[in-house]
């Protein structure tokens, strides 16, 4: 029966500085109980982990891992769920396309994302799944001749065979259920839900469920059960938005799929109403935003399909004629409207209006990460934005 409020909520820590353990572990101590004590009102608080590969390494040195756990405890707070996605530092430097790398087709992100669930699985309570968000699979503009991007794909899923192999073992183990969250968004190789559908059909059930019932010696349904138990689809609010997909239609395209949705990413992207004001007064507006480190695509609806511009400094450049705009910026959940600037809120209130009437997931992250790059005026002391955010967010669930 489905019971609604039954959720997991957190914000993903990749807001905070983590390019090692020490820094990481700084800004968790910092952090996570003042957030706490305002938001979880004396109960557990889930806690959304991002991990670099360099802290993850230091993480699993010594009695480290098993020091943050009964710190963790002691806080009463709790990991439910990762960020795998950034491999390498996160704040302070160019990060943009290079978020993506190394890609799925690399053996570091295998090997980086089953230490990050070696890791999960230790600081997961009893009787609760977890989920780790990754990239989908890799860049779509580092593949630039015919057949690179199926390559890529196929690669792709012969490391995730290998993973959920792993997953499986843990689960066999540990009696804990883990599952790969595939985060879709703009100009990767896996952009909307139809492409996501698309890699499950066309890559991870023809080439990882014969290597699961090779290895496994079991037959090809089992094998395909594996695939979808184990591989499912974090729905980030934000990226779906620049595809224009409406929650409901995607929600029912993963169901009939068989796909699950492992965490829902709350999150909101840039819209750009063309037919309000001053042309000149909207640019204004948008440039605001303009910044070295994020990669911040910006999408469009022409003729019923979704042209992306790889980078809002391309749009600012040309200042065309549209209707409407939308530009991959993380902007607080919270915020309606910036000077002449609508948010995509509409979309998070459309999803959680979803959710009161249909089970997707127990998993709901904020994930708004650029306070630091944020303009001037949006600009808050963190632990009271971040507190915002889910006071915001849980007012509405």
């Amino acid at each position: 029966m489905f019971v609604k409020n039954t959720y997991h909520t957190t914000y993903c820590t990749n807001i905070h500085p983590g390019q090692n353990w020490e820094a990481t572990w700084e800004s968790l101590r910092e952090h996570l109980p003042f957030i706490k004590e305002r938001v979880a009102e004396g109960a557990a608080f889930g806690v959304g982990l991002r991990l670099s590969n360099k802290a993850s390494e230091e993480l699993g040195t010594g009695q480290q891992l098993a020091e943050f756990k009964q710190w963790l405890d002691e806080q009463g707070l709790y990991v439910f769920t990762m960020n795998g996605f950034p491999f390498g530092d996160f704040h302070g430097q160019r990060v943009k396309d290079l978020v993506h790398a190394p890609d799925w087709s690399s053996p570091e992100r295998l090997r980086y994302t089953k230490r990050l669930f070696e890791q999960l699985a230790f600081l997961l309570p009893e009787g609760q799944h977890g989920g780790i968000s990754t990239s989908p699979v890799s860049y779509k503009h580092w593949h630039t001749y015919p057949g690179l991007e199926r390559k890529s794909l196929e690669e792709g899923a012969r490391q995730m065979a290998s993973l959920i192999l792993y997953l499986h073992q843990i689960e066999k183990e540990q009696g804990k259920y883990l599952h790969l969250d595939i985060e879709p968004e703009p100009d990767g190789l896996i952009e909307n839900s139809s492409e996501l559908v698309g890699f499950f059909k066309d890559q991870l059930e023809v080439i990882a469920q014969p290597i699961l019932q090779k290895h496994l010696s079991i037959g090809a349904e089992a094998a395909r059960r594996l695939i979808y138990r184990h591989i499912t689809a974090c729905y980030d609010i934000c990226h779906f938005s620049l595809a224009y997909e409406k929650p409901e239609d995607t929600f029912r395209k993963f169901r009939e799929a068989g796909i699950t949705v492992g965490k829902i990413q709350v999150s909101a992207a840039l819209k750009i109403l063309f037919g309000e004001g001053a042309k000149e007064a909207l640019w204004d507006s948008l440039a605001r935003f303009d910044e070295p480190v994020y990669l911040h695509q910006v999408t469009e609806l022409r003729g019923g399909k979704v042209h992306t511009y790889t980078d809002l400094p391309e749009v600012l450049a040309r200042k065309g004629a549209h209707e409407e705009l939308r530009a991959h910026f993380h902007v607080p959940i919270f915020l309606e409207r910036f000077e002449h600037l609508h948010s995509t809120q509409d979309q998070i209130l459309a999803v959680l209006e979803y959710l009161k009437t249909h089970e997707v997931t127990q998993h709901l992250e904020v994930e708004t990460y650029t306070w630091d790059v944020l303009p001037p005026a949006l600009k808050k002391p963190l632990k009271e934005s971040i507190t915002r955010e889910l006071q915001w967010l849980k007012d509405r669930l």
